[in-house]
């Protein structure tokens, strides 16, 4: 059985398409993945944040609580 001439030149082809596409579709998961990490970095930042206010919230109406009380 005689192979095509067309074989081989379209093997490699297929080959380099395959390559490159292994390639693109791990760089698109890793700047998927670094999006999902700066999105959880940025969720914690504001759970922080709102911490921080409520913390603030809290110390003000104790002291607005113990200036009525005293005053």
């Amino acid at each position: 059985m005689e192979l095509s001439p067309f074989v081989i030149p379209l093997g490699v082809f297929v080959m380099v398409v395959l390559i490159v596409a292994i390639a693109s579709m791990r760089k698109m998961r890793e700047k998927e993945l670094e999006a999902h990490q700066r999105l959880r970095q940025q969720e914690m930042e504001h759970e922080r944040k709102l911490k921080e206010l409520e913390i603030e919230k809290t110390k003000l109406e104790l002291e607005k609580a113990r200036a009525t009380k005293n005053g």
